[in-house]
């Protein structure tokens, strides 16, 4: 309803905002710099390239929508972004009470599933129509969902919601890249301005600083050395039993 680029700032650039304020409000937790930069760089890039995209295909495209179908299409472009932050927070805490991350996965998508069989029932008999419309069908359950999924799980059980969501805004900057080597398409300069920003989100969020080790190792107290009692004779070491070193070294 409000066009392919539209659609996609709306609801994958969303979805770390909605992620970070569920933490911030259900996990009291706080947003820190690292994690603002990456998300300022992430949708300032999403914004230029979706912009590009729709620039470039101004004057072969579909004509102009009406204000009444772009703002529906927005508002469901913001509802698709909040449940999808609503969906990784509650994995992230699936995962983080103990279950797997597999499990919790297959168990979000299992039930998911059973829920689109009547969907598919309804409206898929295009999709069987041709054996290259069923391969196309089958390899979108069988690498973006299943694969994909699966790995995103992986990634759940490592980072924070909000950090995960931030990084899937890698998508887009991907499919342009794609849609210039694989379907030959033209990406305007102000679109790889985009994909520039979007990696240097990337490397925001998935890059160590040393520095901030260093800093914290630096001001961490160090610990104090085994009190030494006042007559005690310090010239020669005490040397314990062979069972006892052993037990020792083995501690």
């Amino acid at each position: 309803m409000a066009g392919v680029a539209t659609g996609t700032v709306v609801s994958i650039g969303s979805a770390p905002l909605a992620s970070a304020l569920i933490e911030r409000v259900v996990d009291g937790r706080r947003l820190t710099r690292r994690w603002i930069t990456g998300t300022v760089l992430g949708l300032s890039g999403t914004v230029l390239l979706c912009a590009a995209e729709a620039t470039a295909g101004a004057s072969s495209g579909p004509g102009a929508r009406s204000a009444g179908s772009t703002v529906l299409g927005v508002v469901l472009g913001l509802t698709a972004g909040l449940t999808y932050a609503v969906y990784s927070w509650a994995a992230h805490r699936l995962i983080g009470r103990g279950l797997t991350s597999g499990a919790a996965m297959g168990t979000v998508f299992g039930i998911g599933g059973l829920l689109l069989v009547p969907v598919l029932a309804a409206t898929g008999a295009p999709l069987l129509d041709s054996w290259s419309a069923a391969a196309v069908g089958a390899y979108m359950a069988l690498v973006p969902m299943f694969l994909g999924y699966v790995l995103f799980g992986w990634g759940l059980a490592r980072v924070r919601a909000s950090t995960a969501t931030t990084l899937t805004l890698l998508e887009p900057a991907v499919a342009a890249v794609l849609a210039v080597l694989v379907v030959g398409e033209r990406l305007r300069p102000a679109g790889w301005v985009g994909v520039a920003l979007i990696v240097c989100c990337l490397g925001v969020l998935t890059v160590p600083f040393p520095g901030v080790a260093g800093r914290r190792a630096a001001t961490t107290p160090p610990r104090p050395l085994p009190a030494v009692e006042e007559n005690a004779d310090v010239s020669v070491p005490h040397r314990a039993p062979a069972g006892e070193h052993v037990r020792a070294e083995g501690h």
